[in-house]
């Protein structure tokens, strides 16, 4: 037993020593080998075939990379209701690699390189003014061209024949132009900027997703901000140059395109606008000079968008946030003047106070509140839908000195009015996430804003004729229509139908629903009446002038008086529909900033809005 103990104490010291001489021999081996990696980090090991090519390492050694250039961001883009492009138009245009710097070239240009004289004339421009741009490139950039600065458009015979001479750094490629170049009226769509503070916020509020980089440019506002995240693509489509740390393109390299591939992003948006009836009246708004107003079309049986133009127009590509030009007029509250005595001839109507048969006297001069009527002699003798086409003042004052604040509110509330109507959905980005609303910038409007004595009767008289603290979008106007024409229902205009995946799929149907107030609907009785009062308003009263057009024709007018800056302007308004016979169409139109006492701008353009769409329907 003790031999046996004996032998395997020998042998147990035997492993020790093994291991010990083991490791030892490892130890060398690890500082071996950093030894050869502090060589090969300091020393100056050239290679005999580099030394042969006399050929400094550093220039061969340097790292190599890619410069990249965003071709198309991969953001969602948006169609109208007959599947045009709204956005996302695909342009060739040449775009620059950063190459390095130009020597001061001179007025003969002589010591410029072959390639930059090549490069110039293929661009139509100077090697001194193309060598300046292109030699203080840190990045790969598009080749812009007027005011503008929007990458230049090439045909494809041009950007053929740019990729043809090889031009090193210099390609002619596909480009996204996500926005016309032209300013125009589609606020509602609004435009993309880079917001770090909101990239954080919504960083933070979706753990789950990607985070994006602070440097995106997201939705600032319209319909590229409340349709934000469905927009968000993958990630962009990219353009790569290879060159060297000195910028140097690598011989027989061609720019190389990265490109996300998902069978489902981006995303494709329908809209609900006709883009032929939008161009037609953002040319109709331009030529008639409107400074400053909107235009809506609304269809009459979904109260969707067709049509919404807001002047001034707007470049979404060169935004300037102090001149408020992308602001979405349409969707902000104005004083609306005579047109809101469809609110209270409807509320006197519900409420028992007054019918369609009662007279009443206009001599011109309401006697108190400082109130008189537009017509300096009166109106004499009329009823009650006479007063109504011929907008008589004292009609209206004396329905708003017998009308409550409650009952005003109340029937404006049903008809639409002082509360928010477009589409919306509050859990459609699921419960506690913020709602999904189309109209940015919406205004709800006001019936007595912040009056601190409402029952007042000069504050009544003064509120029923559109005055005083009323405020109405003409969103709103439009839709107040479109309520009338459907018995008193209150549909939630929209301006988007469906989403779809880029490979056609549906991702999601935003279908059409009213917004009823919690207090009900005006009678369908009411409704009627008030629509058989505006078909007067053309027949026999401020509305005579749309008599003769190519439709049968109905609407209200209004003038409201503001002060601006100090100055007293009137804003022009007309709101109607047509044909009268089968409704298709309802129209409002507001014309801001007029002189007191020049014609109705705002009733001509109904009519020319009016002719746009009896021409559309006649040609299909």
């Amino acid at each position: 037993m003790r031999g046996y103990l004996a032998l395997r104490g020998t042998d147990f010291m035997q492993t020790k020593i093994r291991i010990f001489y083991l490791l030892i021999l490892l130890s060398g081996l690890i500082v071996l080998l950093g030894l050869r990696l502090a060589w090969l980090q300091f020393a100056d090991p050239v290679p005999a075939r580099v030394a042969m090519q006399n050929t400094d390492i550093s220039e061969r050694a340097v790292r190599q990379r890619e410069e990249r250039i965003e071709l198309d961001s991969g953001r969602g883009q948006f169609v109208d209701r007959h599947g045009r492009s709204l956005t996302g138009q695909l342009i060739w245009t040449p775009v620059l690699f950063p190459v390095g710097s130009f020597e001061p070239l001179g007025i003969n240009s002589s010591k410029a390189p072959a390639y930059l004289h090549q490069a110039a004339t293929l661009l139509n421009t100077s090697p001194e003014e193309l060598g300046t741009v292109w030699g203080k490139l840190t990045h790969p950039a598009t080749w812009t061209g007027g005011k503008d600065k929007l990458p230049i458009r090439l045909s494809l015979g041009e950007a053929k024949a740019i990729n043809k001479q090889n031009v090193p750094g210099l390609a002619a490629l596909p480009y996204v132009l996500r926005y016309p170049e032209a300013a125009g009226g589609r606020q509602w769509l609004g435009f993309l900027a880079e917001q770090p503070e909101r990239i954080r916020e919504l960083n933070l509020s979706q753990p789950n997703q990607k985070n994006l980089p602070i440097s995106s440019k997201i939705g600032a506002s319209g319909l590229e901000r409340t349709l934000d995240r469905m927009l968000q693509g993958l990630g962009p489509t990219q353009a790569a140059y290879r060159v060297d740390a000195h910028q140097k393109p690598i011989g027989g390299e061609a720019v190389r395109i990265h490109t996300p591939r998902n069978p489902y992003y981006p995303v494709k948006v329908k809209t609900t606008i006709d883009l032929g009836i939008q161009a037609e009246i953002e040319k109709l708004t331009a030529a008639a000079g409107v400074a400053e107003g909107a235009v809506v079309v609304l269809d009459t049986k979904t109260a969707d968008v067709l049509a919404m133009v807001s002047s001034p127009f707007f470049q979404p590509n060169h935004i300037e946030l102090s001149d408020q030009a992308w602001s979405n007029r349409a969707v902000k509250a104005a004083v609306p003047g005579s047109i809101f005595k469809t609110v209270t001839a409807a509320a006197a109507l519900e409420a028992g106070l007054t019918s369609p048969s009662e007279a009443f006297h206009c001599n011109g001069d309401y006697g108190k509140y400082g109130l008189s009527c537009w017509k300096e002699h009166g109106h004499g003798r009329l009823s009650l839908g006479e007063g109504y086409a011929k907008s008589c003042n004292t009609v209206f004052a004396s329905l708003g000195e017998r009308l409550s604040p409650f009952q005003l509110e109340r029937t404006a509330d049903q008809l639409g009015l002082g509360r928010l109507i477009g589409w919306s959905d509050s859990v459609f980005y699921g419960k506690g996430q913020e709602p999904l609303r189309m109209f940015d910038q919406e205004e709800a409007g006001t019936v007595f804003g912040k009056e601190k004595d409402p029952s007042d009767k000069g504050v009544l008289a003064q509120t029923a004729i559109g005055q005083r603290s009323v405020l109405m979008t003409p969103l709103q106007a439009a839709n107040l229509v479109v309520t009338l024409i459907n018995g008193g229902v209150v549909h939630a205009p929209r301006l988007v139908s469906d989403v779809y995946y880029a490979d056609g799929t549906p991702l999601a149907a935003l279908k059409p629903h009213a917004v009823l107030a919690s207090s009900g609907r005006i009678s369908p009785q009411t409704a009627a009446t008030l629509l058989g009062w505006m078909r007067k308003v053309v027949t026999e009263g401020t509305g005579r002038s749309l008599a003769d057009f190519s439709w049968d024709l109905a609407g209200k007018s209004g003038t409201a008086q503001v002060t601006r800056h100090g100055r007293k302007l009137n804003d022009q308004w007309f709101i109607g529909y047509g044909p009268i016979q089968h409704p298709r169409y309802a129209v409002a139109v507001l014309v801001q900033g007029k002189k007191p006492g020049t014609k109705s701008l705002a009733t001509e353009l109904f009519g020319e809005v009016m002719n746009i769409l009896y021409k559309r329907t006649q040609t299909g």
